[in-house]
């Protein structure tokens, strides 16, 4: 059975919080979207499910890398198979929009992984598909021991991707949670 690790990004309150947008902040959407992906995992009975955040006040660290070590440290720790990042993305353009991830390299199973979760995230929830990109330089990315993918659900800037994140957070989680069945082939 499959280890995925949910990191909700950012924490509740400083260090490491999230960018702000349209009345929202990140730590807050990417807290009720890996909840919301964590039962659609357990649910089906397939996947064994960690978050970073159980509560909406757990808080990682007492310094920015302290938080992003705590969280791969955890998952390194518990030995995930899989690790997914949820974040959102920021802009000073409010016309950006749309859902894209991260992933260390290509050609690897995290970029596999990360194309089948923007593929049905963006399906999901209709927003644009900005596609995987390399970010070798991102902690979460280049440490822990497993796949790992950051996933950036849309714009917390962008007013419409905003108001979705608000209003329709599972819509979020079910495209993250399509993605993870299409690439493991586990319902």
């Amino acid at each position: 059975m499959p280890k995925i690790y949910i990191d909700q990004g950012h924490n509740p309150t400083s260090p490491n919080t999230g960018a702000e947008g349209n009345g929202l902040r990140e730590q807050d959407v990417t807290y009720v979207v890996g909840q919301e992906l964590a039962t659609l995992l357990r649910r089906s009975g397939n996947y064994e499910v960690r978050l970073s955040r159980p509560t909406p006040d757990t808080k990682l660290g007492t310094s920015n890398s302290g938080s992003l070590r705590a969280r791969v440290d955890d998952a390194n720790s518990w030995g995930a198979d899989y690790f997914v990042s949820i974040h959102t993305n920021a802009s000073e353009a409010r016309s950006a929009s749309g859902v894209e991830a991260f992933a260390y390299a290509r050609g690897t199973r995290a970029f596999a992984l990360g194309e089948d979760i923007v593929d049905n995230l963006a399906e999901a929830t209709g927003l644009a598909n900005r596609g995987m990109k390399v970010r070798p330089g991102l902690y979460v990315l280049k440490r822990t021991n497993m796949p790992a993918v950051l996933v950036e659900i849309g714009f917390i800037t962008n007013p419409r991707d905003a108001a979705l994140m608000r209003d329709n957070p599972e819509l979020f989680a079910r495209g993250i949670y399509n993605g993870i069945v299409e690439y493991t082939g586990l319902r």
